[in-house]
């Protein structure tokens, strides 16, 4: 990996550190070419320490490691993405991150609509929205439309006709959402599930 420590009078290039698996930033720090190769060798992320004019490795007193995954230098090649799993917090004031921002997983759009789903369960009456008339209809109603979408999807995927099998794809995981919301959980309670099961 080609990297320009030499941009910079100090030889420092910045250094953002983001979980490999939930894709939040949990800090920024610097690395000169030592380092680096540090990292590289031992994989637990380390820096140099501007006001302890040292290397130091994220952790080594308070065991919160961050866990190197990999390595990603910019176009310009002196700034470096670092992708980690953390072992317990990453701040030094014990939150997860440096911004004061929970580590936890989101999913972009669908964390959104599972969101606006629960909007409704929770505010909007039956007459005027078909996601508050499913809840108001009870689980039973709802599991049965999500076998029914299971069906339809089933039946499209042995068909030829990508845009049905798309749409009722859409369907069958926007009833999910609901189902799942109705029995208390979110995708983030699968997940657990899925990180569990990889581990096996």
């Amino acid at each position: 990996m080609s990297i320009d420590f030499n941009k910079n009078k100090d030889g420092l290039v910045p250094a953002i550190v983001q979980d490999v698996i939930t894709k939040n930033v949990l800090m920024l720090g610097y690395m000169n070419e030592e380092a680096y190769k540090k990292t590289v060798d031992t994989k637990l992320v380390t820096f140099y320490s501007r006001s302890k004019n040292r290397l130091w490795t994220k952790g080594e007193e308070s065991g919160n490691v961050l866990n190197l995954v990999d390595i990603k230098v910019d176009c310009d090649k002196d700034t470096l993405l670092i992708y980690v799993h953390p072992n317990g917090p990453t701040c030094h004031t014990g939150t997860d991150t440096c911004w004061k921002e929970d580590n936890e997983s989101t999913f972009g759009f669908l964390t959104y609509l599972e969101n606006t789903i629960k909007q409704r369960k929770d505010e909007a009456k039956p007459e005027e929205s078909y996601v508050a008339s499913l809840f108001e209809k009870g689980v039973n109603k709802i599991a049965q439309k999500v076998g029914e979408e299971a069906v339809e999807v089933v039946i499209e995927a042995k068909d030829d006709n990508d845009e049905l099998f798309l749409n009722e794809s859409a369907d069958l995981l926007f009833h999910y959402l609901i189902l799942l919301q109705q029995k208390g959980f979110t995708l983030k309670d699968v997940e657990e599930i899925l990180k569990f099961r990889i581990k096996e």
